[in-house]
């Protein structure tokens, strides 16, 4: 065996060979505390800690600096435009000044209240046509074979290939009153006149469907093709027909599938900026377009923090649903 100040001084040189910064905490740091990081910190901790970190870094503390401005007071004029909430005062005591005017100014300002809504209802009809043109693809794709199933996947992830922006732009191309789409049904001889399509409501669903339509077939495929088939044999042999089948059985397992891929699909169309932008109307604003105006054009911070906030609010129980369909469809796989 070796003697204790043999593995010490081992220990010493890994940490030595990781960088000065090691070193450092090992000599000044508290006692034996490289023991202590590699007994406590290795293994499932440490990989568990480093998500953790990273959101704690990318996401938390950017969300209390949002948050912290939405309740400050605009000041037009200021660099930056708006007031210190926290401030020091004589004898070392904190003034700390919250303004709810700007979350007051969200809910009474009708532009606002309708640009919410606009963008809800946006979402919602965008998810369900994505579902019912989704639901159908991925069903194809996990009942092909192997071969023909990574054929169709790579099609699915194909346009990811391609700048997101570019593929907007296509579609103006393609929407547009001399578009490609316009000349073709004049040319058959379907349509005397164009058909306006671009800067309206639905040019923006179909942007917003085709960009997002691999978020939803995704995760009905990983469902899908988890299913045992062998429990259609047993409703077929019960007397089931296909419709039934499917009603009875393939429906409700692919129900966790269904919610991820809606609420994948749902979350970030809520605050979509580049669609609507490119492709919708200037009359019907969506509430991240509003939020780029505030924070951009009017310069007015508190304000474009308290829309962000409240976009935030409003997609705390559709993440919140997520969540627990994706532990239900994990603690489902582990048994």
């Amino acid at each position: 065996m070796k003697p204790v100040g043999a593995r010490t001084v081992g220990t010493r040189e890994q940490l030595g060979r990781l960088g000065p910064l090691w070193m450092f905490f090992f000599r000044y740091g508290p006692p034996r505390w490289s023991e202590y990081v590699l007994q406590n910190w290795s293994g499932q901790r440490l990989v568990i800690a480093i998500p953790y970190l990273w959101l704690l870094i990318f996401f938390l503390i950017p969300f209390l600096i949002v948050l912290k401005i939405s309740f400050a007071e605009f000041l037009p004029l200021g660099r930056p435009p708006y007031a210190p909430v926290f401030q020091w005062v004589e004898e070392g005591a904190v003034q700390i000044k919250l303004w709810v005017t700007s979350f007051a100014f969200l809910m009474s300002e009708p532009l606002y209240v309708s640009s919410y809504v606009y963008s809800l209802k946006i979402a919602l009809v965008s998810t369900i046509f994505c579902l019912l043109l989704g639901y159908p693809m991925a069903y194809a794709i996990a009942r092909s074979s192997p071969t023909m199933r990574n054929l169709f996947l790579m099609l699915v992830i194909l346009p990811f290939w391609t700048s997101f922006l570019l593929r907007v732009y296509a579609w103006i191309g393609l929407l547009k009153n001399d578009g490609v789409i316009n000349n073709v049904l004049q040319f058959l001889g379907i349509i005397e006149e164009p058909l306006v399509m671009m800067n309206t409501s639905f040019a923006v669903y179909i942007g917003i469907v085709y960009s997002y339509l691999p978020f939803m077939i995704l995760p009905l495929y990983s469902n899908l093709e988890k299913h045992d088939l062998t429990l259609l044999e047993a409703a077929q042999d019960l007397g089931a027909g296909p419709i039934k089948s499917f009603l009875r059985v393939t429906l409700p397992l692919s129900f966790p599938g269904i919610m991820a891929g809606s609420l994948l699909v749902f979350i970030p169309v809520v605050g979509e900026y580049v669609i609507p932008s490119l492709l919708g109307s200037k009359d019907e604003t969506m509430i991240a377009t509003l939020l780029w105006t505030e924070f951009y054009n009017n310069r007015n911070w508190p304000n474009a923090s308290a829309v962000a906030i409240a976009m935030l609010l409003v997609l705390v129980v559709p993440i919140m649903i997520f969540q627990h369909f994706q532990n239900k469809e994990l603690e489902a796989g582990r048994r």
